[in-house]
């Protein structure tokens, strides 16, 4: 079975692309001019150039295909244009999904995010059925992402069309080489950079874990349906401890409320603007942080098999990785 991955560059394409070569999937990966290639070098890897704004390309992309995994995304928390999120995000998911579709292909899976799913005032963990609308969604990454899924839900409803949805939580782990704002977090605790911590959470799974659970859903996955790919409810405290006590440093005690942090971000953000470079800071992570995202991949693990290893081997293996790639020297 030949299967394309877009976004293989990426965190968890990389690792998607590496489980299914290791299954013995023939594998195809679209690149774009100017991507990091580290991720896929070395790779069994058919490359294929494409770019989620040029349908003609994706055309070529899928052609001869029997899976599609879509995991290709502008993933940041700032911006200086919203709009090339949204064309990448929403139209381009939907350019892909019909290109697959036309060209006859059997399975998609597409992965959007739990940043789509609603959050319990209470803090206890949501689900999939957990109800979320667009006026919760916090900044342009969120909102895009939720607007992608809704796009893809009705597309599949309206054409019955093959495509399961998986909804990645924090994923940790190797070959974070931005890095992602999750790995980013652990590498700046690993750096001392992380004197204070907010009262916030997040649910933090292994990105091999996350990519197994992509190969679950494309084989045992129903169309139309979503499953969370998480792992550990974990508040940033934890972590932060957790990566202390893994390099046997200090973990930062002092907690800082966001009306504290709000105005460093207002400041960072305007910085950004100045000088073109994305903020420390970034509002909209301020914003974030005052909820705790947690979830439950029960869904998953009945139905398609999912599981998930304890968030510390997650958080160790990452540091192992930053280490390795020379992160924790620079």
């Amino acid at each position: 079975m030949k299967a394309l991955v877009t976004g293989a560059t990426g965190f968890i394409g990389s690792a998607v692309a590496r489980a299914l070569i290791a299954k013995g999937y023939e594998v195809r990966v679209t690149v774009r001019g100017g991507s990091d290639l580290s991720n896929v070098q070395g790779l069994c890897a058919e490359q294929v150039n494409a770019d989620l704004a040029d349908p003609d390309s994706l055309r070529r992309a899928v052609e001869g295909c029997d899976a599609v995994f879509h995991l290709a995304a502008d993933y940041r928390l700032w911006t200086l244009d919203p709009d090339a999120m949204y064309r990448v995000n929403v139209d381009g998911t939907l350019h892909l999904i019909r290109a697959a579709v036309d060209a006859g292909v059997e399975r998609i899976v597409y992965t959007s995010s739990v940043a789509t799913l609603g959050l319990n005032l209470d803090r206890s963990p949501a689900d999939e059925e957990t109800p979320s609308s667009l006026t919760d969604m916090v900044g342009h990454y969120k909102r895009s992402k939720f607007m992608a899924e809704e796009a893809v839900g009705k597309e599949v409803e309206a054409r019955a069309l093959p495509v399961v949805i998986v909804n990645p939580s924090a994923p940790v782990g190797p070959r974070d080489i931005k890095p992602t704002p999750t790995g980013q977090i652990i590498l700046d605790a690993a750096l001392g950079r992380m004197p204070a911590y907010m009262d916030t959470g997040l649910n933090v799974a292994h990105v091999d874990d996350v990519a197994a659970g992509h190969l679950l859903a494309l084989e045992r996955g129903e169309s139309g349906r979503r499953y969370i790919l998480g792992g550990t409810d974990m508040t940033l405290r934890e972590i932060l401890e957790v990566v202390a006590r893994l390099l046997g440093t200090r973990a930062p005690k002092v907690r800082l409320a966001p009306a504290v942090v709000y105005p460093i971000a207002v400041v960072n953000e305007a910085w950004a603007r100045l000088t073109r470079k994305p903020p420390r800071v970034p509002l909209d992570g301020v914003r974030m942080a005052k909820k705790h995202m947690y979830f439950r991949s029960d869904r998953a693990i009945r139905e398609i098999g999912y599981h998930a290893r304890p968030a510390e081997d997650a958080i160790r293996d990452a540091l192992d990785w930053f280490r390795s790639a020379g992160y924790l020297s620079r």
